[in-house]
């Protein structure tokens, strides 16, 4: 089936089940915008099922939830310089995040992982979507290799289309990640991803790039950000349709001055606090509305 056939039949069939409800006369509840009007389409088996992680804060499930994300894990020591490992100072910024969060009440937390374990780049936003996320955030750490003087904290939001060749690069390097730990990336096949991120993406893109701008005006003059510190990639672990996520590259462990924020109590604390404050705000807005 052609890709236009299948739009036009997505698209096409809820105008005549409604028409045949109104000659009908059957009474048709409107849907409120939410992850319940987000398409679904079949895509030939269920969702294997998840070890979804314990929920923490709250005993309410109409508190917002975020998920954090503690990139690679593992035998995936992601980026390394200077004797320091992705993995290792993205799960204490992600612990010092939750602690921040949960100190101040209000917000339900979740993790992807707690511990240094593996976790498939595919099952990290899906855990967002069976816990039924309303934020997905996911911590990493980059390296420039031998270009030492490259520094500075970024935040990604998913594009189709790479903003710049360096974004490209790096969602590259992400989405090959998971061939290395010999789990295929990208659940669904092409026509049905596209079909999902075109029908169902838009508001939750939107959700998104608001929540990466309070990241960034939440720690102005408190993190070192890169010069080009907004970027946008087609990243698969932001991939999921109905979840806002943003992924944030706290900073280059092939730099000396980003190293020693990133492996030190106070620095990974200014994370934690900056990230907490734009959590905090984007829920705030949500509830406002």
């Amino acid at each position: 089936m052609s890709f236009r056939t299948l739009l036009l039949l997505v698209l096409g069939l809820p105008a005549i089940l409604l028409g045949g409800a109104v000659l009908t006369g059957l009474a048709i509840p409107v849907p409120h915008w939410g992850r319940d009007y987000v398409l679904r389409l079949p895509i030939g088996e269920e969702a294997r099922a998840l070890d979804l992680p314990e929920i923490a804060g709250p005993d309410d499930p109409a508190r917002p939830l975020v998920v954090i994300d503690a990139g690679h894990g593992g035998r995936d020591p992601g980026s390394v310089g200077g004797g320091v490992r992705e993995k290792d100072v993205v799960l204490a910024i992600a612990r010092s995040l939750r602690a921040e969060l949960l100190e101040a009440g209000g917000i339900r937390v979740a993790m992807t992982r707690e511990d240094d374990r593996i976790v498939p780049l595919a099952d990290r936003p899906e855990i967002a979507r069976q816990l039924g996320a309303d934020l997905f955030l996911s911590i990493h750490a980059d390296s420039a290799g031998e270009r030492e003087e490259v520094a500075g904290a970024s935040i990604y939001t998913l594009s189709n289309e790479a903003s710049s060749e360096a974004a490209a690069r790096f969602a590259e390097r992400e989405n090959d990640a998971d061939r290395l730990n010999g789990v295929a990336i990208g659940g669904e096949n092409e026509t049905v991803s596209a079909i999902l991120v075109e029908l169902s993406q838009s508001r939750t893109q939107d959700d998104a790039t608001e929540f990466a701008a309070l990241i960034a005006r939440e720690g102005e003059g408190r993190i070192a950000f890169h010069p080009q510190a907004r970027r946008s990639a087609a990243l698969a672990v932001l991939r999921a349709p109905d979840v806002p996520g943003v992924l944030f590259e706290s900073g280059f462990v092939t730099n000396r001055d980003d190293r020693a924020r990133l492996t030190t109590e106070e620095g990974r604390e200014a994370y934690a606090e900056v990230l907490a404050r734009a959590i905090r705000v984007y829920f705030a807005r949500r509830a406002a509305r």
